[in-house]
């Protein structure tokens, strides 16, 4: 018998939290890319990520429907990402009352991160489709299985999903040459 999601989730609340590094293992990686994304640190995504695992695991109890898990995780993340950028804001006010501040310009990304952005500009299906099927290493049977989907429909909605992303990497490369100057 393969153990599922809502297996894993049933076993967390029932007393065997150890269960929860199935999660971790799971996630992680999902989890990492759209922190990355947002907070545009890999630093800060880790740590981020890390804070959002947490959270997740003391409020496992909170959880209504164990086969969202991932959108809950998601929605966790969200705010502690929003939570972490805020601290940052703050610093950099406190810091700038005290010294120059150094300017980072958006060249100075890598390419990785410019992709990580475009995602999370993706629709929510569309994002949590390459999420699961790039971070989290799922193939698109078990992607299928996991959404409940026909495999036709994750098929395809990834098959926009790239396209939509071709289209923002090209925008973005091409805003980025136009930036350098002759």
């Amino acid at each position: 018998m393969t153990e599922t999601d809502t297996f894993y989730i049933g076993r967390c609340m029932n007393g065997h939290p150890d269960d929860f590094r199935f999660w971790v293992e799971r996630y992680q990686g999902a989890l990492l890319g759209h922190l990355v994304s947002q907070v545009k640190n890999r630093d800060h995504a880790e740590e981020a990520a890390q804070e959002s695992l947490v959270r997740a695991y003391f409020n496992i109890q909170s959880l209504q429907k164990p086969k969202r898990f991932f959108a809950w995780l998601l929605g966790i993340s969200d705010r502690v990402a929003k939570e972490l950028q805020r601290k940052d804001q703050n610093r950099r006010r406190r810091d700038s009352n005290h010294a120059p501040t150094e300017q980072r310009s958006e060249s100075s990304f890598s390419r990785n991160v410019s992709l990580e952005a475009a995602v999370a500009q993706l629709p929510e299906n569309y994002r949590q489709l390459i999420l699961l099927r790039y971070y989290s290493q799922m193939s698109c049977k078990q992607i299928s299985e996991r959404l409940e989907q026909p495999i036709g429909t994750v098929t395809k909605t990834l098959s926009r999903a790239y396209s939509q992303l071709r289209e923002t990497m090209t925008q973005q490369d091409a805003g980025n040459e136009s930036e350098v100057p002759a």
